[in-house]
């Protein structure tokens, strides 16, 4: 009997000592403002070549460079957007070139849809110069054949959106040996 009570004493004088190594941070709540930027990145290419792209049409982009504050990732690199085409002109002739307009729509991060602004565009070069001076030296009709240049964008074009919504944030603030916990968006 004596030796568990002296067990029970020891973890009563024990505990104190237990209890401040093992405190946990005070998670810590913030919001992502709305104009804060994010750098997005094509994963497919459009192109105004065989008149594939058209208005409404989803384009799929993923975040290039991570969006952090205070020294943690709020939005990771890699995490998928979502933008549409809003206008679309096809290269024709007398020189006029190929246009592609578009607008950044969202970001998912965290299991959370986060709304995004932002507008990107691609012109194709113009045959316009060539196209009236071949109709002021020949003939008028020789114009109409000259075409301009169709519209690109690449898969891997970055674009620059902003978000468009203040985003709740709590997170726990880590040791520098310890293992990040979870963000959670609100």
């Amino acid at each position: 009997m004596k030796i568990f009570v002296t067990a029970i004493v020891g973890l009563l004088l024990a505990t104190p000592a237990l209890a401040q190594r093992v405190t946990m941070p005070t998670p810590v709540t913030t919001v992502l403002r709305t104009g804060t930027p994010i750098v997005l990145r094509f994963l497919e290419g459009i192109s105004t070549k065989e008149k594939v792209a058209r208005i409404n049409d989803r384009v799929r982009m993923e975040v290039a460079e991570a969006v952090v504050i205070n020294n943690v990732t709020i939005i990771p690199a890699g995490s998928p957007a979502v933008g549409e085409l809003t206008d679309v002109r096809y290269k024709g002739m007398w020189g006029k070139s190929g246009r592609i307009v578009g607008r950044v729509l969202n970001v998912n991060a965290n299991g959370r849809t986060i709304r995004l602004s932002g507008m990107f565009d691609s012109k194709g070069g113009s045959g316009t110069v060539g196209a009236i001076a071949v109709s002021a030296i020949v003939f008028a009709p020789a114009g109409f054949f000259m075409t301009g240049k169709s519209a690109e964008m690449p898969a891997g074009t970055t674009v620059r959106g902003f978000i468009d919504e203040d985003v709740p944030l709590t997170y726990t603030p880590q040791s520098t040996s310890a293992q990040p916990a979870p963000m959670v968006i609100q």
